[in-house]
């Protein structure tokens, strides 16, 4: 039986994920295939489906470390994340996180796509950054001043 997620994600409610677990530095997500949707055009999952899987499992391990804080803790993004291909997604996939190791500021995390057969499909690392909520709309931004480049280049 799927848990709700502690965070509202309009992609990851559209796309149908469920969140299974979530405690002690884990995290583990449950997709059904939906061959209309979720596929590329050899009708299987779509590996940026299986990326996103990835990321959400391992940012919801890492998340889930601060699960019991009155204000649910800080927010998490995604700094670096590498991923592997090992076989094709069919059918009902799960995606588990894990937090590898954790500072005050960062966690690096790895997770698995596995098929209903248990086989791995997929494999990735991430470092996750914590951070207070940001506003993202309506925020002035700025460009960074370059600074010139002294000497020539051979440093």
């Amino acid at each position: 039986m799927s848990i709700p997620f502690p965070v509202h994600i309009p992609l990851v409610e559209h796309l149908g994920l469920r969140l299974e677990r979530f405690a002690d530095g884990e995290a583990e997500l449950s997709l059904t295939l939906d061959p209309d949707v979720h596929t590329n055009s050899f009708k299987v999952a779509h590996g940026g489906l299986l990326m996103m899987m990835l990321d959400v499992a391992m940012a919801h391990a890492a998340r889930s470390r601060n699960k019991d804080a009155p204000d649910g803790g800080p927010g998490i993004v995604t700094i670096e994340m590498k991923t592997s291909f090992m076989r094709p997604g069919q059918g009902t996939l799960r995606a588990v996180g894990a937090v590898m190791h954790a500072t005050a500021k960062m966690a690096f995390c790895e997770g698995r796509v596995l098929d209903e057969a248990g086989q791995i499909c997929a494999h990735a690392t991430g470092t996750f950054k914590f951070l207070r909520a940001l506003p993202v709309s309506g925020r002035a931004t700025q460009a960074l001043s370059r600074v010139p480049l002294q000497g020539d280049g051979s440093d």
